[in-house]
């Protein structure tokens, strides 16, 4: 007979009570195996027949990192890839933002493949079993986002996620769908359209602690078929100008590494269908802008009843980024500030994005740990988060390959980052067609390829209008302003303004954007805005052109503007800029 101490008998019977905490062993996800990878550990989706179920049956290929130590269960970020790519976007690269890295910091990270890319249906021998609705919804609050919410609640319902420490960020694609879920809040978008509120599947009540979206739209309507007006509600009044180049890249993109819905498959995503319909061009009738409320509606923030009370929100754009400009950002910025002007919402700003952004390696540096800060004091309690309605501004320079940028300027709000204006103008007559400026021009332009710091001959094309101003150096800062009275003849007009910086006999394209005319009189927008120093002794010019293909399509038919009294309106960073 074994006969034990009473010292023994009270360690065992000590353990005994303490094993459902202190030994429990570690959590497996969705339950994946954990193994160490890169200082954490990885619980991978290893196989399709381990791929989790979402809240409709639709297979997600997603993995799971863990801190290397602990039990759970951990703050948790959601990481969201960008359009085209998978759960393996955030295995490398930026080596302070990928999933390893946030697990050594002590949190559990969600990397999802999106639905309909990579092995969640994406991949054609991943189509098995419930993949056969499992297409692309194009970021659609109802499914993709859904998807995230289903998998967060999971990862609480099994111990692995807190439940009061929830948090997103994406880049591009997933941050299109990161800023959805910040206005969601503690919502779900169900299949009929309304929204319910956001439970686990075992019914706990979640809500979203914080997002950093990373190069988001706002609005997915208006980004793809700008019309150069930033409220609202403005997407389809009038109907805007499809951003040809990039329309066309994605969607082969997306034709070639996911799986598209067969055309008319599903009016919820029958993404071939709009683009056909995009591509067709003016004019565009009760199909065209069906489509484009079914983008505004389900496709983007704006969409989205704002929360009470909001999410905390660090929004990053890129002027230099022609697919996903600062206004995307800046809407909805101004939106949550004009219904609380403490709102918990910052901007980080500079030469980054998709083309032509340079991505220089210390800005991104820099906006990594102000993006790793506000995770830790909304997740964790600890650290500080920028001030509500903060910004911080990284100039362009060149080369692109700099290391850095022009030197940040941070702001108490986006209006105050320009301390003045420099305002000059034209007041004769000018004419601007739809045949007019020069295609050669416009081809190089091509946001895909450009070099954002290349330089090309001045040449002041035929049926143009200009206007310039010799600078004594300053630092454009914000979004270039044209106004002017005007006279159209024909319908569908459309004007693309370009700004240039002229040295000689060469020119750099710094400031560009788009608006479809709805008045015939009167003309006033913005272009996308830019970061950028002026040298003393260049001039300022800026191009009013009717044809700016391929950045944005052509239009059909063909029209006359005359522009009167053209004025331009540079927000600039010194606070009396000499003129």
């Amino acid at each position: 007979m074994l006969v034990r101490s009473a010292p023994a008998v009270l360690v065992v019977s000590l353990l005994a009570a303490l094993a459902p905490g202190a030994l429990a062993a570690p959590p497996a996800p969705f339950g994946h195996a954990c193994a160490p990878s890169s200082g954490a550990l990885l619980c991978a989706t290893g196989n399709d027949a381990a791929r989790v179920p979402s809240f409709d049956g639709v297979p997600l290929d997603v993995d799971v990192w863990l801190p290397a130590t602990g039990n759970g269960p951990f703050p948790t970020i959601a990481m969201l890839h960008g359009f085209g790519g998978s759960k393996t976007a955030f295995e490398g690269g930026d080596p302070a933002y990928n999933a390893a890295f946030f697990a050594r910091n002590g949190y559990a990270v969600v990397a999802p493949s999106a639905r309909g890319f990579g092995r969640s249906c994406g991949v054609p021998d991943s189509r098995t079993g419930a993949c056969t609705r499992g297409w692309i919804h194009l970021d659609d609050q109802r499914f993709e986002a859904h998807d995230v919410q289903f998998l967060l609640g999971t990862l609480v319902d099994e111990g692995v996620a807190k439940a009061d420490a929830l948090g997103v960020t994406g880049v591009s694609y997933g941050g299109g769908t990161s800023l959805q879920l910040a206005i969601l809040r503690n919502r779900v978008r169900l299949l009929n359209g309304t929204t319910g509120p956001w439970t686990s599947p075992a019914g706990v009540p979640l809500t979203l602690a914080a997002a950093w979206p990373r190069l988001p739209w706002s609005d997915l309507a208006d980004a793809l078929a700008p019309n150069g007006r930033l409220g609202a509600n403005t997407f389809a009044s009038p109907f805007g100008v499809e951003i040809q180049a990039y329309n066309n890249s994605l969607y082969a993109s997306g034709n070639a590494s996911g799986f598209f819905a067969p055309l008319g498959a599903d009016p919820s995503a029958d993404i071939t269908a709009w683009k056909n319909r995009l591509e067709q061009g003016e004019p565009y009738g009760a199909d065209a802008r069906a489509a484009l409320r079914q983008l505004h509606t389900f496709h983007g923030a704006f969409g989205i009843s704002l929360p009470k009370p909001q999410t905390p929100l660090l929004i990053q754009q890129g002027w230099t980024d022609d697919l996903f400009p600062v206004g995307q950002g800046l809407r909805i910025y101004d939106l949550l500030r004009r219904a609380d002007a403490r709102a918990p919402v910052a901007l980080q700003l500079g030469d980054l994005g998709h083309a032509r952004g340079a991505n220089h390696p210390r800005d991104i540096a820099s906006y990594d740990a102000q993006g790793l800060a506000f995770l830790n004091a909304r997740l964790r309690a600890s650290g500080s988060t920028p001030a509500p309605g903060s910004v911080t501004s990284f100039g362009e320079s060149c080369p692109r390959n700099a290391p850095s940028g022009a030197s940040p300027v941070r702001a108490s709000s986006f209006a105050r980052l320009a301390r003045g204006r420099i305002v000059f103008g034209h007041r004769g007559a000018q004419r601007v067609t739809s045949a007019g400026g020069d295609a050669t021009l416009s081809a190089q332009l091509n946001p895909l390829t450009l070099d954002s710091c290349r330089g090309f001959r001045v040449d002041v094309a035929r049926d143009t209008a200009i206007v310039n101003l010799r600078s004594r150096g300053f630092r454009l800062l914000g979004m270039t302003r044209i106004t002017a009275a005007i006279r159209v003849r024909g319908r569908d007009a459309l004007l693309v303004g370009r700004l240039w910086d002229v040295s000689g006999n060469r020119q750099r394209l710094i400031d560009h954007g788009v608006i479809r005319l709805r008045s015939r009189h009167r003309l006033d927008f913005q272009l996308n805005g830019n970061d950028y120093r002026v040298a003393r002794r260049h001039r300022v010019q800026l191009e009013l052109v009717g044809r700016d293909a391929p950045t944005y399509r052509a239009a059909n038919d063909p029209f006359t503007v005359t522009v009167r009294n053209l004025r331009v309106t540079l927000p600039t960073r010194e606070r009396h800029p000499r003129r």
